[in-house]
């Protein structure tokens, strides 16, 4: 309309704007914009309704269970009435179902915006970082992350672990807290495990005793979601599909999702954590005026325990068995149990430190620790309780198969004698040789493996030992000596 208005040509004008002539030729002659020619909503139908006669039908499948989806409901209507209904009428059903929902369905459950108050709350949660797909040196890395957000700036930390242990949420939070400087008036969790137990008699939650001591420390009051509504814990899990939204980002921009160490990673969230942060700070400052100072010293993170070893060099801690040097065996060691490690000392002095079995491992066996003892006993290893923990890799389970195929009653001894050999020259190159040998059709007999792995026994490497004939004659002097004490003796 401007160019027309200008002198331009209506053909002219038509081209600029985009439009065919005849198109424009109307706008021109109603002199209004297109905008304004636009008639009111349809209200009327172009075809008849297919679902009429069966609507009461339909309604009533939506008052029974709200929930029905359409496509669910097409598919039982073609089943009732077969080739009345086609898919290209499903969209139809869509729409209606919308319909009948916006003006007749079940109310929808309604969320409320909440007023937080500076230095007020502070709310922690557990979330699953699966889906990121992150390796640690090619190797998956199931974990989970620790989150602690500030309802009101919305200052967060992290903290990765794995599982969501006690020792994990006492680990977390007070690096949070003391990464913070500061401490809000209330903790809000979720009904955690880690941080709630069951009332036999109620039938409600309440604290743990470890929990409430955390609290108390550093005394803060504790808050937790009714069960069954984690939406009560809405700000950190918001939080929480933000945090991996803006992982998940870096990673893409890092192009791998590959680190060579766990510390590695550990460094790549705090690093987007603290840029996350950085946009809080003026809301930062405002909270830091109402919360309050920490305590002098942070509570340990760990669970102190105490575990005797038994004659099968295992102790247990919990429902989980660790296998320990069997120099230890009858001894009790001191146990402290971290979020992801187990810490054994023996007076004073550290012995291990192991990684903390969560889940459905129930146990974890190291053959370097009993293999000395086994080599001496083959025939127990048949039966050994744990004996699948023997075989380090699946070429090692492939070499044992294959000598139980070759003679049932050796195999044993073989395998034994192969598994101590990779004890005390390096899993790595017996596993190498198992591999080229199966590669080659060979048998895996222990002597050629030891050859592959240690080279031939040559004449050189055996010392020459020469024994003198032993001198008989000192024998000689003394019993000639005896024999002259008893014809003098009266």
């Amino acid at each position: 309309m401007k160019l027309l208005q200008e002198g331009n040509p209506l053909i002219r004008a038509a081209v600029r704007a985009g439009m065919s002539e005849p198109t424009a030729r109307k706008y021109a002659r109603s002199g209004q914009m297109p905008s304004e020619v636009k008639g009111a909503p349809r209200t009327w139908r172009t075809r008849p309704d297919p679902y009429a006669e069966v609507w009461p039908e339909i309604e009533g499948w939506l008052k029974l269970d709200g929930g029905l989806e359409a496509k669910t409901i097409w598919g039982a209507l073609a089943e009732r009435h077969p080739g009345r209904f086609t898919p290209g009428q499903l969209r139809t059903l869509q729409r209606r179902v919308h319909e009948w929902r916006a003006q007749c369905g079940p109310p929808k459950e309604v969320f409320f915006p909440q007023v937080h108050r500076p230095g007020e709350m502070g709310q922690s949660d557990f979330t699953d970082m699966g889906e990121l797909a992150v390796t640690i040196a090619g190797e998956p890395f199931p974990h989970l992350l620790y989150h602690f957000v500030l309802t009101y700036s919305n200052w967060e930390a992290a903290m990765i672990c794995p599982s969501e242990s006690f020792e994990s949420l006492s680990a977390g939070l007070q690096g949070a807290l003391w990464k913070l400087g500061a401490v809000p008036e209330v903790h809000r969790t979720d009904n955690l495990s880690a941080a709630t137990h069951e009332l036999v008699e109620t039938r409600g939650r309440d604290f743990t005793k470890r929990y409430q001591r955390l609290l108390d420390h550093y005394r803060m009051r504790g808050s937790r979601n009714f069960p069954g509504n984690a939406h009560e814990n809405g700000d950190v899990e918001s939080a929480n599909g933000h945090l991996k939204n803006a992982l998940d980002q870096r990673l893409r921009l890092r192009g791998l999702r590959d680190f060579p160490s766990r510390e590695a990673y550990a460094a790549f969230v705090e690093q987007c954590v603290a840029a996350r942060n950085t946009t809080r700070g003026e809301r930062l400052a405002e909270e830091r005026t109402a919360l309050c100072p920490l305590p002098e010293r942070a509570l340990p993170s760990y669970r102190e325990l105490r575990a005797r070893v038994t004659r099968n060099s295992i102790i247990r801690i919990g429902k989980y068995r660790y296998m320990v040097p069997s120099r230890l065996i009858g001894r009790v060691l001191s146990v402290r149990l971290h979020a992801d490690i187990v810490e054994l000392e023996y007076r004073g002095a550290q012995v291990a430190v192991l990684e903390r079995l969560i889940g459905a491992d129930r146990g974890r066996i190291d053959y370097r620790h009993i293999i000395h003892s086994l080599v001496r006993k083959p025939g127990a290893f048949r039966r050994y309780a744990f004996r699948e923990a023997l075989f380090p890799t699946l070429e090692f389970r492939r070499a044992y198969d294959a000598l139980l195929a070759d003679d049932d009653a050796r195999a044993d001894l073989e395998y034994v004698r192969i598994l101590h050999l990779a004890a005390t020259d390096g899993e790595r190159a017996v596993e190498a040789v198992l591999g080229a040998l199966r590669a080659e059709g060979a048998l895996p007999q222990y002597e050629l493996v030891r050859e592959r792995v240690r080279g031939p026994r040559t004449a050189a490497g055996v010392p020459d030992v020469r024994i003198p004939p032993p001198d008989l004659s000192c024998y000689d002097r003394l019993l000639g000596s005896y024999a002259q004490q008893s014809e003098v003796a009266p």
